[in-house]
């Protein structure tokens, strides 16, 4: 490690968990994430000041005045931008050693596969249930872990998926066809904040499977209610007829 490296990551590397072999599994890592709004502006902030080496941005929308109040990715100047450039900008001048992959389009079948197929984590910072159902798709069938968040109003959950472990449920464990029902922050609401703490522990999340320490979220459900400031925990178990996952 270059000797700048070691001081800007220097209050990671001291934690004997991480050390200088874990900044350099982060520096070698490759995550794309999906979706560049409240969610994933603080996940993407964090894993390049954190030194994630190569990050892919996907996002097909602009930036809208009415995003500003969550998606702190973005600025005022930035209204009428492809979300992906913007966050660019953003990300390289906090951290210029930070790779940067582009797609400002969406993704779909074969294509999406074959990008999920080249990272080593998965970031769902999506708000809607056909993207996440596709993006989930597509880990199983890459056997990439999937580190899952949504945020509404006041309540948010997170969890990883692991499709490489063999009894790790998948996102579509959760749902069966009669819980399918988008709500969307554009027709609901969200308190700004609540997107910070989400994104922040899919992060989290998503550097200690890099590193491959800590107990992850796998198997777990996180609750979490901003109202009365509760956190909840539900244990998942893989859905024996789950249609994408359970003859895998």
């Amino acid at each position: 490690m270059k000797d700048e490296e070691l001081i800007r990551y220097s209050r990671q590397i001291m934690l004997p968990e991480i050390d200088a072999g874990g900044q350099i599994k982060l520096a070698n890592a490759r995550v794309i994430i999906f979706g560049l709004g409240g969610l994933g502006s603080s996940a993407s902030i964090y894993l390049a000041a954190a030194g994630v080496g190569h990050l892919v941005l996907v996002d097909f929308d602009k930036v809208d005045m009415s995003n500003l109040q969550r998606q702190i990715l973005h600025s005022s100047n930035d209204i009428g931008r492809y979300k992906t450039e913007s966050a660019k900008d953003h990300l390289l001048s906090l951290n210029p050693n930070v790779k940067l992959t582009l797609i400002d389009r969406k993704l779909e079948d074969s294509e999406l596969y074959e990008q999920v197929k080249k990272v080593d984590v998965v970031i769902d910072a999506t708000d809607n249930f056909t993207s996440r159902f596709m993006i989930n798709k597509a880990c199983v069938q890459a056997k990439k872990p999937l580190v899952s968040g949504a945020a509404i109003r006041f309540e948010a959950q997170v969890s990883v998926f692991d499709p490489r472990e063999k009894t790790s449920p998948c996102y579509r464990c959760l749902y069966g066809e009669q819980d399918i029902t988008d709500e969307t922050c554009t027709a609901n609401g969200v308190i700004s904040p609540l997107l910070g703490i989400v994104g922040s522990i899919q992060a989290i999340e998503t550097m200690k499977l890099i590193m491959e320490i800590g107990q992850t979220l796998i198997g777990r459900l996180i609750l979490f209610d901003a109202m009365s400031m509760e956190w909840h925990q539900a244990r998942l178990a893989k859905d024996p007829e789950c249609p994408v996952c359970s003859n895998e």
